[in-house]
């Protein structure tokens, strides 16, 4: 847990004070991998808030502002912003509540309607988001490069901790090379808005009819890129386990919303952008664990490994396939051990 400076807290405690709030009951809630923290604000009169503290606000709290209210427009849930310090970092937003997916299928809930739920969701993100958002928001263009920019994570966090060594320049010359020839295709297609992260832990229920009982978080770090990449980060999820019978309904699911798509081309897209969100993720877990001491996040990593082998047996990914073949043996892919220290 990051420990808040005097200064900090003093800003904090002003902030609150501002908007009624210096008596509210503040329990901490649980992060993710960014420097965000986020409190539950608790009124005398039993009311809740979340408080959303970043140290980066160009990069969180501005671009989720602004993104939000063009979900909302087109009928999506996200929480409503009651007030901000953009300068500061500070804002106080709807409270959504417990209930995320990932917390009611870990309860026993089916899983078939919540992914049911998260799929429409992105069918009516697909079909309503308007082409003229984009500039308008100045959203970053997930293209090819951009891709091939974040997959190189893995050359620099995971290939030396594997193999005991850093790729020299051909090695690495070759994997981007390799992954600039299956990106280029997949990321041709007409875009739409990436959300990025979108999977159960990003996603709650809530007591409202249709696709509003979806409630979208954790949507700063959106761009403008190929529409089956979100689809994919819902149904090869790194941190659980979802049936192979249940992603291929909802993937049929998605498809038949849009009888224009073909659906061949649009499986290749999820397989070349799952393989490169997997690729990435190893990467990210493994630099948590190595240069934080974050080490929770390798119990993911053998699923993470077993979605991406999946992936890189399909023709779609064949250049990429080969240089892993060709570089990582299989003793450093998922059964590697992850040392304590670099």
């Amino acid at each position: 847990m990051t420990i808040r400076s005097d200064a900090r807290e003093a800003e904090t405690a002003a902030f609150l004070a501002a908007h009624g709030l210096a008596d509210a009951a503040r329990e901490p809630l649980a992060g993710d991998a960014s420097a965000r923290r986020y409190e539950r604000l608790r009124r005398p009169d039993g009311s809740t808030l979340i408080l959303v503290d970043t140290p980066v606000p160009a990069e969180d709290l501005v671009p989720f502002v602004a993104i939000g209210a063009e979900l909302a427009a087109i009928g999506l849930s996200v929480p409503a912003i009651l007030a901000a310090d953009v300068d500061r970092g500070l804002a106080l937003q709807e409270d959504f509540g417990n209930e995320t997916f990932s917390r009611l299928l870990a309860g026993g809930a089916d899983p078939r309607p919540l992914y049911a739920l998260a799929t429409d969701a992105l069918i009516v993100l697909h079909r309503g988001w308007p082409a003229g958002a984009a500039p308008r928001l100045r959203l970053p263009a997930y293209d090819a490069a951009l891709f091939v920019e974040q997959t190189r994570l893995f050359l620099d966090a995971y290939c030396p901790v594997a193999l005991g060594r850093p790729l020299n320049g051909d090695e690495r010359s070759g994997f981007e090379t390799a992954w600039s020839a299956v990106l280029e295709p997949v990321c041709a297609g007409a875009p739409s808005l990436l959300l990025r992260d979108y999977h159960v832990d990003n996603l709650m229920r809530l007591p409202r009819p249709g696709t509003a009982a979806a409630g979208l978080i954790d949507f700063q770090s959106a761009g403008w890129g190929p529409r089956a990449y979100d689809l994919v980060s819902l149904l090869e999820d790194a941190r659980r386990d979802v049936a192979p019978d249940l992603a291929e309904a909802m993937a049929a699911r998605y498809l038949a919303a849009f009888p224009e798509t073909d659906a061949d081309t649009f499986r290749r897209a999820m397989a070349v952008l799952g393989a490169a969100r997997h690729t990435r993720i190893v990467a990210i877990f493994v630099r948590l664990a190595v240069t934080q001491g974050r080490r929770s996040y390798l119990v993911h990593l053998p699923r993470v490994w077993r979605l991406l082998e999946a992936q890189l047996a399909k023709p779609a990914l064949g250049p990429v396939a080969a240089w892993f073949d060709r570089h990582l043996p299989p003793a450093a892919r998922a059964a590697f051990v992850v040392p304590e220290t670099t």
